[in-house]
């Protein structure tokens, strides 16, 4: 009876997040526990997952993802995650130099490497509180692309069918619900796009690669950030830039400066708010966001 007893014990502690076959899914031995490194993907896993799971993104919302770097303790609760889920593209910094089991992480990203965005050159500036950074040489970007997305929340569906998070039939239900959502952002960039066909954009950060090869955008980025002062040496850049470039719309990732703004609209350049969603945006989630990136865009094209 003991040894019947210790048996039980044991196989329940190796079962993690996975019952058996016969178990209801809400009599599991522990609670999974997802871990994220971006704001979409956590938006992602949690549209999947939901109350079956606790997913995580321990980020602060004040910071740049791409650039913070976590405290021991929260490494240390990515480690013991049952699930981590990265970006990828060279977005999570710190992943590189930091130990993490293998078997839990999956890289979102991976499964379209060959269409990962290259930088020209790596451009090194200063901005926030870690100082000088680079972006280096791959455009992390690639949520922005809705069927880039999709790519990636396919990768999150798969990891979490394995875990058995919830029934199979209810997550290809949700998995088929985020389709729908990402396709019809897609239409809509498609239909908003053939208003900008043969209309130069330009983009106060190099962020929207992904968007502009997806939809045809004759794009080109500064780097500019929007709580900073543009120089007197960037206005003179930016307007032989405007020389060749003779764009009217700018897309920023947040509200510039009121003087950045000014300065635009004498030059004739409107600018447009076009969240990268990143981290958290200050209203809603990532679906509502960027629907609201497209109202914007929508309005200025006509």
């Amino acid at each position: 009876m003991v040894n019947r007893w210790m048996l039980s014990v044991l196989l329940l502690a190796l079962a993690g997040c996975r019952p058996a076959a016969n178990d209801s899914y809400l009599s599991k031995p522990h609670r999974c526990r997802i871990y994220t490194t971006s704001y979409p993907l956590f938006y992602i896993a949690q549209r999947l997952a939901e109350d079956r799971a606790d997913v995580l993104f321990p980020a602060p919302s004040n910071e740049d993802p791409a650039f913070w770097r976590p405290s021991r303790d929260i490494v240390r609760q990515y480690q013991q995650a049952d699930l981590i889920l990265v970006n990828g593209a060279a977005f999570e910094k710190w992943v590189d130099t930091t130990s993490l089991p293998m078997k839990t992480l999956v890289d979102t990203a991976a499964p379209f490497k060959d269409q990962w965005l290259m930088f020209a050159e790596v451009i090194t500036h200063s901005h926030g509180p870690h100082g000088a950074h680079s972006h280096g040489n791959i455009d992390f970007n690639t949520w922005l692309d809705p069927m880039l997305a999709l790519r990636q929340a396919e990768a999150v569906e798969t990891a979490l069918q394995e875990l058995s998070v919830r029934p199979e039939a209810e997550l290809r239900q949700r998995a088929q619900q985020l389709r729908r959502d990402f396709e019809a952002l897609d239409r809509q960039l498609r239909e908003i796009s053939q208003g900008l066909a043969g209309r130069p954009l330009l983009a106060s950060h190099p962020v929207y690669g992904y968007l502009a090869r997806q939809y045809h955008w004759d794009l080109h980025s500064v780097h500019w950030e929007p709580d900073e002062p543009v120089t007197a040496a960037q206005w003179s850049a930016f307007d032989a830039l405007r020389a060749q470039h003779r764009a009217n719309l700018m897309l920023w990732e947040d509200e510039p400066l009121p003087e950045v703004r000014a300065e635009l609209e004498k030059r004739g350049v409107r600018p447009l708010v076009f969240l990268t969603c990143g981290n958290r945006p200050s209203a809603g989630d990532y679906l509502q966001a960027m629907n609201r990136n497209l109202d914007v865009l929508r309005a200025a094209v006509k």
